[in-house]
């Protein structure tokens, strides 16, 4: 009652006209999923409801949410929702039936989303059974349900009857912000992992698929056969893909974010996003102080004397890059952020992501202890002893602002004269651990990301040191 209450009292003052009675009077079920348990009495704490199943939740749904309306009268009317994928039927489209009856066989009228009008056969209709798909005959309004057969269906397009038409409103799926190169794992350490997925071919077919049940992303071609770049809605949602890809066996390079530009007048102009933040008053600063560096302007603030404070940010898109983890470490895990389009405006300038250069193995080898104890003091390191490692992969942070050439691998020199005094313990610092979204985070513009079935790691999209040498003096030059 007391989260009612404080949530009623922000909405009083950002809605005036809200009818507070009703938030108030909203039913309150107590429910253990894990035992399947709900009863309207609260129960100790520490104890489970004590009813036997989750009968009172059902009933409350029943009571208190409305039944879908429509007009029995009406022709069929059904909006795609969201996307589906089947390894049998491929593409399937989730509909929400408004109006009219959908039976399987059906003849209908596809209402794509350039205002095309064209007929289609049903050829597959699903409802949705406890957690299965099950085929079905007819399905009426208010219902749920897959169909298959339609192979470029997309979110907000309209099934209708084929002899009246009455398209529904499109619904529009925001453009992507954020793009990365994805491709074949080409490092030397390429293929080590046992059955796992290399080849050009079966990383293709994989984008395909993701694209048949995922209308976020596109995949556009690059100038070489066996990468692509695949842009999304966010880092998150990209770096989400590449991990289920890694789980399912493919070895892949990642290449760093990047932001999806337009040109509007002749100008750059860059994806906007509207951040909403709450956070505790005591990181207030800290969150300011972040959004600030990454070009982002506060468009509002309100504190409610609850101890938390709300703020809105127009930041842009490419601003956001690495902000999550940064975020969570300024307030120890207590802030809440989300975001939205806000469209695009002329390019803000550049945003300084990292003042640290990097480490990197100038030659192949094994990580030794002697190497690191060495070199741990102008360092912080990436690999623990005895990892392999190649040439151009990145090992390390280097405290300074340039790159620095590393032996990870070199060993101790033994002779057959005995030392006049023993070997002194040596503590070696721990390695630093990144996960993937912390490695995508930390990549500069020229290095890019190895990810295994067994490993993730950094390297320079240039392996040989000569040649990026060459590189920095022909940018140089230019």
């Amino acid at each position: 009652m007391d989260l009612l209450l404080g949530l009623a009292s922000d909405l009083a003052d950002e809605v005036p006209d809200l009818d507070l009675d009703k938030i108030l009077e909203v039913p309150v079920v107590y429910a253990a999923a894990k035992v399947g348990r709900a009863s309207l009495e609260q129960p100790a704490d520490g104890s489970a409801p004590d009813n036997e199943d989750l009968e009172p939740l059902f009933k409350t749904i029943i009571e208190h949410i409305p039944a879908p309306t429509y007009n029995p009268n009406g022709v069929l009317q059904a909006h795609v929702t969201n996307l589906d994928a089947s390894p049998f039927l491929g593409r399937l489209a989730l509909l929400r039936i408004y109006n009219g009856t959908l039976r399987k066989g059906q003849t209908v009228a596809w209402a794509r989303a350039n205002g095309e009008l064209k007929n289609v056969k049903i050829t597959e209709l699903l409802a949705t059974k406890a957690l299965d798909r099950v085929p079905t005959d007819s399905a009426g309004p208010g219902e749920i349900v897959a169909v298959a057969g339609i192979e470029e269906i997309t979110i907000g397009e309209t099934l209708t009857d084929a002899d009246n038409p009455q398209p529904l409103p499109l619904i529009t799926v925001d453009d992507p912000a954020i793009s990365m190169t994805i491709g074949i794992n080409t490092s030397p350490l390429a293929g080590r992992v046992k059955g796992a997925k290399v080849t050009a071919r079966q990383v293709k077919d994989r984008l395909d698929k993701e694209l048949i049940g995922n209308v976020s992303i596109r995949v556009l071609p690059t100038e070489r056969p066996d990468a692509w770049e695949v842009q999304g809605r966010g880092e998150l949602a990209l770096a989400i893909l590449v991990e289920q890809m890694r789980r399912e066996g493919f070895e892949l390079t990642v290449g760093k974010p990047q932001v999806v530009t337009r040109t509007v007048d002749g100008k750059i102009h860059e994806p906007m996003e509207h951040m909403t933040i709450d956070v505790p008053e005591e990181y207030l600063g800290a969150v300011t102080q972040l959004m600030a560096a990454r070009k982002g302007r506060m468009t509002n603030m309100a504190n409610h004397g609850t101890g938390w404070c709300r703020m809105e940010f127009i930041v842009p898109a490419r601003g956001l890059i690495g902000f999550r983890t940064k975020f969570l470490t300024d307030t120890r895990g207590a802030g809440i952020a989300s975001s939205i389009s806000e469209g695009y405006e002329p390019w803000a300038g550049p945003i300084e992501y990292r003042t640290n250069g990097s480490m990197i193995a100038d030659r192949a080898g094994v990580v030794t202890p002697f190497a690191m104890i060495n070199l741990q003091e102008r360092g912080s390191f990436f690999v623990r002893p005895t990892a392999e490692v190649y040439e151009g992969m990145i090992v390390g942070e280097n405290p300074r602002a340039e790159d620095m050439d590393v032996n990870p691998a070199k060993e101790k020199k033994l002779t057959n004269v005995r030392s006049s005094t023993g070997d002194e313990l040596e503590r070696l610092i721990p390695a630093k651990q990144m996960s993937m979204e912390q490695a995508l985070e930390f990549c500069a513009g020229d290095e890019c990301l190895e990810v295994t079935p067994s490993a993730v790691r950094i390297r320079k999209v240039t392996l040989n040191g000569n040649d990026r040498a060459k590189e920095r003096n022909r940018a140089k030059r230019n």
